[in-house]
């Protein structure tokens, strides 16, 4: 424990911090009282500042000293604002000094992926086209977020135009895994992931198409989730460009990141709903979870399938959980949904994925695609993307049929199962590799390599049917990198596998700093 960190913890232990308002509480809880301003949860946090033990200004200050001390390691931000989150902190304390409430998360600092933009602060989405781009209005989804009090940290790291599965940009350089900096956090979310397990904040606003939240939380060890299809918009997200008619991307949600999957929960809550000029019609309302126990979730799962062969390092890692899940009491039933075929349901997907990416690539990132011969490895992704890019309207409605009778499938299984379990990515965070384009790269497994494309397979199924998925953290390999699970829900039924998450990680893994942070 560094020493800014030990002495903050020795004076709100105290009571002693200095605060510019009078407590309304005499004795804080005891939660209050153990709260750790590096790596608690939101909700801890925010009943430390509810109870006095902390104001919103020391805990934003304390925020910035942790990243002024450890960031230069992870590098997991594009932009910082420190000014101007410390005069809102500023505000925030004296609104609470009044009486008065800012909504649920009052004075709490937070952390915005770079594709979402954020009215006075720059928003690059990575890309040199973008470096000085300073919006004027704020995403749907970050305007939510302020509005229920959040104070904006700064802008974290992804990959251009957040189109890769790692975090690295000609504007902000490379962000690094704070688990082992050789490797990457993931993308597009990972600066996001990277700065939530580095103790940078407490909660992100991640997007996701591809596991771009799933896969950076799978690798950092942190919580996230990829909501129901349109739950929270992503108008003001970037693709499309700024200036551009504002659309929601097919495929694309805008989706919460913590350390607690009680974390996403309040953050999903906080997100969720309809545009403002669509809210005057109607509105929208998480369901429960379907349980209020472990016992009560009948639970599907695949950990490994020939579809895309997990690495034994992972898989070890998930077979463990199963195995802690059934001594449990889990309620636990192994295989696929009758008539499901994943290779398939891939197919459909990789194809109406690269329509609503494929334009925006550059020649270079697509051309070992539209060269390759049947006996080169990027050859099963070159006819099913090309073909994507290049559809018509009459295919794309007959794989938007498609997609909509695997939806159906899925939502038979829901009647009589609660969840479905499986990998988040058949790899765990791998070594950085900006050599090579997207078709070009491999990682590497104890079996051997793989081609990098692969790992949009397991992160498929959700994507393409709109129904959530949760990540949480569920054990380390061998060489100590973090493992995550993946809990697909039922469709608009958020909760469900959130609340999984939560109480997987009561039995196993669950959030650990990284060592060194």
């Amino acid at each position: 424990m560094d020493k800014n960190r030990r002495d903050f913890l020795k004076t709100v232990t105290g009571l002693s911090l200095a605060a510019p308002y009078v407590s309304r509480f005499t004795q804080p809880s005891a939660a209050a009282r153990r709260f750790d301003p590096g790596f608690s949860s939101a909700h801890d946090a925010l009943r430390a500042l509810r109870e006095g033990t902390v104001s919103s200004r020391d805990l934003t200050q304390l925020v910035y000293q942790r990243i002024h001390k450890h960031n230069p390691r992870v590098n997991t931000f594009v932009t910082l604002v420190e000014d101007l989150a410390m005069e809102r902190a500023r505000q925030a304390d004296e609104a609470r000094a009044s009486g008065k409430s800012w909504g649920r998360l009052h004075g709490l600092p937070v952390l915005i992926k770079d594709a979402f933009e954020t009215a006075g602060i720059r928003t690059t989405c990575g890309s040199r086209e973008l470096e000085r781009n300073v919006p004027k209005d704020d995403a749907v989804a970050v305007a939510r977020l302020k509005a229920a009090g959040a104070i904006v940290v700064g802008k974290t790291n992804l990959p251009e135009y957040a189109s890769d599965l790692q975090s690295y940009n000609e504007v902000a350089g490379t962000t690094n895994n704070p688990w082992n900096t050789g490797r990457t956090p993931g993308g597009s979310t990972g600066g996001g992931a990277a700065a939530l397990a580095a103790g940078f904040g407490f909660l992100e606003l991640g997007s996701d198409i591809g596991g771009s939240i799933r896969t950076p939380c799978h690798f950092c060890g942190v919580y996230g989730h990829k909501p129901t299809l349109n739950v929270v918009p992503t108008r003001g997200h970037i693709p499309p460009l700024p200036g551009t008619v504002p659309t929601d991307a097919d495929l694309n949600v805008a989706g919460p990141m913590a350390r607690s999957a009680q974390d996403l929960m309040l953050e999903l809550e906080v997100l969720g709903g309809a545009l403002p000029e669509e809210a005057l019609a109607y509105r929208w309302v998480l369901p429960a979870p379907r349980g209020s126990r472990l016992k009560d979730y009948r639970v599907g799962f695949v950990v490994d399938d020939p579809f895309c062969p997990v690495g034994s390092d992972v898989k070890q890692v998930l077979a463990g959980m199963i195995e802690a899940l059934r001594k449990a009491g889990a309620d636990l039933v192994e295989g696929w949904p009758p008539n499901f075929r994943p290779q398939e349901s891939w197919e459909v997907y990789i194809r109406l994925l690269a329509a609503v990416v494929g334009p925006g690539l550059k020649e270079e990132q697509v051309r070992p695609l539209r060269e390759s011969r049947n006996e080169d490895p990027a050859a099963p992704y070159a006819k099913p993307w090309l073909e994507g890019m290049a559809m018509n309207h009459a295919r794309w409605l007959e794989l938007t049929r498609e997609r909509l009778k695997t939806r159906a499938l899925w939502k038979e299984y829901f009647k009589t199962h609660d969840v479905f379990l499986m990998p988040v990515n058949f790899v765990a965070a791998f070594p950085h590799d900006h050599n090579r384009t997207f078709f070009e790269r491999t990682v590497a497994t104890p079996e051997g390599k793989r081609m990098y494309a692969e790992m949009l397979k397991w992160i498929s199924v959700a994507t393409l049917t709109g129904c959530p998925a949760t990540v949480a953290p569920v054990g380390r390999t061998r060489e100590k990198l973090p493992v995550g699970i993946q809990i697909m829900g039922p469709y608009l039924e958020d909760a469900t596998p959130i609340d999984l998450a939560g109480r997987i990680g009561e039995i196993v893994g669950g959030f650990e700093s990284p060592p060194g942070f």
